[in-house]
C-alpha cells in the first residue's frame, strides 16, 4: 500500500493521555499496536491494513493535522485554539472524548480582595499605568488564546510575559501580575495564593477526535475513515443506549406513544409475551418504575456493545466538511 493513500491517525504518545486514547479506541474494538515496542513512534490498527498510527506530542498532533500530515488525532480543544489560526477552515472537532479535561482560566492573585471579574482587571490596568506607569504582565503560554478572551473584554494595556516553565509562580515571583492558564482542579493555584476570576473561564477543554481538512483524502483514506467512525459512532450510541424488555399484560398503541413521549423509549419488538425497546441509559430507571405501574410484571435493562445504523453522524460530519 503506498503511504499517501493511508489512513493517518495521530495518538498521544505517553502518559495518561495515551492510555485514554488507546482505551478509546478499544472501547470501539479498535486495538492500536506499537511496531516493536513502547519506544516505536509508529503503529497500526489491528485488521486494517490501510491504517496508520503515528505516536506524538499533543502539541505535535496539532501541528500535523493543520498541515495536513495526518487525517485524524486525539488531542486537546485548548491546543486547537491556541495554536491554529483560524481552526475552523483546517480541522474539524468530531467528538469530545470525555478524559483530559482541563480549564484555561484567568486567576489573579487572591491579595486582590476587589477583583473579581474581567471588568475589574480594566480597572486594575488603569491604576497599574497611573501608579506604576506600566500596564498589567500577564503570564502565559495560551498567547493567542489570551489575546482574543481579553479583547472581547476590552482589555488592551497589558503585556504578555511568555511562560515557558510553572506559570502559576510567576505573580509570587514578581515577574507577572496575573496569569492565564490551565487547571483540573484548581488546587495548584490556591497553592500559588492565586484565585480564579467568576467570569474568568475562557475554555473548558478536554481530549478530542479531531479531523484535518487540509490532509489528502485518498479514496483508501476514506473508506478507513468511514470504517473507524462507524465504529466508534456505534459504540458512542450503545453506550448511551440500554435494551429493556418488558413482560407486559397488555401494551397498547396509547403506551407505546407514551414510552417514546415521556422517556425517549422506542419500541424495538412486540409480541403477546414480551416486548423490547431502546430506552436512554439515563431515563432506564424512572422508566422501568413507571412500566410497572402500568401493569408490566417484570422489567429488564441489557447494555449493549454496538449500534449500528445506516446513518453515522460522525462520518456524515466529515463527509460534510471535506466538501
Amino acid at each position: 500500500m503506498n503511504h499517501a493513500q493511508k489512513l493517518i491517525i495521530a495518538s498521544p504518545s505517553k502518559g495518561r493521555l495515551q492510555e485514554n486514547a488507546a482505551a478509546f479506541f478499544a472501547r470501539a474494538g479498535l486495538e492500536l499496536t506499537q511496531g516493536r515496542g513502547a519506544r516505536d513512534y509508529r503503529g497500526s490498527i489491528s485488521g486494517l491494513d490501510n491504517v496508520e498510527v503515528a505516536y506524538l506530542s499533543a502539541s505535535e498532533i496539532t501541528s500535523r493535522l493543520a498541515r495536513g500530515e495526518a487525517h485524524l488525532g486525539v488531542t486537546g480543544e485548548d491546543l486547537i485554539r491556541e495554536e491554529i489560526l483560524q481552526p475552523e477552515s483546517k480541522v474539524e472537532l468530531l467528538a469530545p472524548l470525555g478524559f483530559g479535561s482541563a480549564n484555561v482560566v484567568v486567576a489573579v492573585p487572591q491579595a486582590w480582595i476587589d477583583v473579581r471579574s474581567m471588568a475589574d482587571i480594566s480597572d486594575v490596568a488603569s491604576h497599574f499605568r497611573a501608579r506604576h506607569g506600566r500596564g498589567l504582565r500577564v503570564a502565559t503560554k495560551y498567547v493567542n488564546t489570551t489575546r482574543r478572551f481579553f479583547s472581547q473584554h476590552n482589555i488592551g494595556d497589558y503585556r504578555i510575559v511568555e511562560s515557558s516553565g510553572a506559570t502559576e509562580g510567576a505573580p509570587a515571583a514578581g515577574s507577572a501580575d496575573l496569569i492565564v492558564d490551565i487547571t483540573t482542579t484548581g488546587a495548584t493555584l490556591a497553592a500559588n495564593a492565586l484565585k480564579v476570576l467568576e467570569d474568568g473561564i475562557i475554555l473548558r477543554s478536554q481530549a478530542n477526535l479531531v479531523a484535518s481538512l487540509t490532509a489528502c483524502w485518498s479514496d483508501t483514506a476514506l473508506e478507513s475513515a468511514r470504517i473507524i467512525l462507524s465504529r466508534i459512532a456505534a459504540e458512542e450510541v450503545a453506550r448511551k443506549t440500554r435494551e429493556v424488555r418488558i413482560t407486559f399484560m397488555e401494551l397498547t398503541d396509547s403506551l407505546i406513544k407514551d414510552c417514546e413521549r415521556l422517556y425517549e423509549a422506542k419500541l424495538l419488538s412486540k409480541s403477546s409475551n414480551e416486548s423490547a425497546f431502546s430506552c436512554p441509559a439515563k431515563n432506564v430507571g424512572s422508566f422501568a418504575d413507571w412500566l410497572v405501574a402500568q401493569g408490566a410484571t417484570r422489567v429488564t435493562s441489557s447494555k449493549l456493545d454496538y449500534i449500528f445504523s445506516a446513518e453515522n453522524l460522525l462520518w456524515s460530519r466529515l463527509r460534510m466538511r471535506l466538501r
